[in-house]
């Protein structure tokens, strides 16, 4: 296990009702702007109910921040935000809104080109704009981190970035928020917590058991309760229980002292940039087809994820861990979500390499060994 720091400053409030609790954790004296993606939040009562509970304060606006949400939205927000002499960011949403909200704090501070806070992964930013969250899907955990995507539409490019300054500093977790999804978005929010969490665990045994077993009980978790959070779906513990999953997923604790992936992410992120598929169904795509490509270099840390996670104890090492990745690829499927290129009508893989190597992604993974060619292989077996 290697040396590492530790920092998570977002305070948690979770449960039901508990968007009560906004008028605690914003200052009564701040100019608010609440943002969100389409009209969910209207027709399900959740923007009525933050409104109301931001009382007398000063409040705008935001909507239409998109499911990949776009530099160009967001800029128009940061317009919004320096006209109106904001000073406290609320989204009401999931994880692209919350991106889109982190980027929109840092960007209306910034003294400069705002293309350059994705350009520079966040490491040009010196100050941004307090943010809270009240969360209304589970997938990304981004309530609970410091760092978000967003997409340049003119170039195609889906850019992270990260930053201290983007921590948000309270996240409203309700559960009962969720009851309203569709089967699309559930089964979707499964997938991209598994994926965060096997881009954390999948990779070289690093004498870290406290991460391993913290990640292998995660994804147990997503196992027992992807199929419920479907059949369901106002099933409060299950959906409580799958929240909090998903926001343990990605909050930095499962991935401190340990190597990390991210390969699959990166691919991921050029299917979404140029075909607009959603972010889980492009991890669905590719880590299957990851995995059995990398069998070699991650073949210790599968065989304990057939054994420990999959109860796979029969037949000898390759069997298993071939059977562990169908599995994986049959649960995918089982919440819903597509697992091959051509369930998506993508025909060709030479637009996505051109977009990798355009970017610069062509040493990706815990040892910078997916390179394109490992790139066109795991593509090649996606279609």
């Amino acid at each position: 296990m290697f040396n590492f720091d530790f920092y998570n400053p977002t305070r948690i409030v979770f449960g039901k009702g508990r968007i009560t609790d906004l008028n605690k954790h914003i200052p009564q004296q701040a100019r608010v702007l609440v943002l969100y993606g389409g009209g969910s939040v209207k027709t399900t009562g959740t923007l009525t109910e933050v409104l109301h509970a931001l009382g007398d304060r000063v409040v705008s606006e935001f909507a239409g921040i998109e499911p990949n949400p776009s530099y160009e939205t967001l800029m128009q927000a940061v317009e919004v935000v320096r006209r109106e002499k904001i000073d406290f960011l609320l989204a009401v949403g999931g994880g692209s809104v919350i991106d889109g909200t982190k980027f929109i704090a840092a960007a209306s501070l910034y003294d400069g080109d705002c293309l350059s806070i994705l350009k520079t992964r966040g490491s040009t930013i010196k100050q941004a704009l307090p943010i809270g969250v009240v969360l209304t899907l589970s997938a990304t955990g981004s309530e609970m981190n410091n760092g978000g995507v967003v997409t340049v539409k003119s170039t195609h490019t889906k850019s992270a970035f990260f930053s201290e300054k983007l921590f948000p500093q309270f996240s409203i977790l309700d559960p009962t928020k969720t009851f309203t999804l569709s089967p699309r978005q559930v089964g979707n929010g499964v997938v991209d917590a598994f994926v965060h969490i096997t881009e954390q665990y999948l990779t070289y045994p690093a004498n870290a058991p406290v991460q391993d077993r913290f990640a292998e009980g995660l994804l147990l978790t997503l196992i027992e309760l992807g199929e419920k959070a479907l059949s369901t779906p106002e099933d409060y513990d299950v959906r409580a229980n799958l929240m909090w999953v998903a926001t343990m997923a990605l909050n930095g604790l499962i991935g401190s002292g340990v190597p990390q992936d991210w390969s699959t992410h990166m691919i991921g992120h050029e299917l979404t940039a140029l075909y607009n598929i959603d972010h889980a169904q492009t991890l669905a795509i590719v880590l299957p087809s990851m995995l059995t490509v990398r069998k070699k270099a991650k073949r210790e840390k599968l065989l304990q994820f057939a054994t420990r996670v999959w109860q796979l104890t029969d037949g000898d090492d390759d069997t298993r861990i071939d059977a562990a990745i169908a599995k994986t690829r049959a649960f995918f499927e089982s919440v819903g979500v597509k697992t091959r290129l051509a369930d998506y009508g993508v025909t060709t893989i030479d637009e996505v390499l051109a977009q990798l190597e355009a970017h610069r992604m062509t040493a990706l993974g815990e040892r910078r060994e997916v390179t394109l060619d490992v790139s066109r292989q795991v593509l090649e077996l996606s279609r």
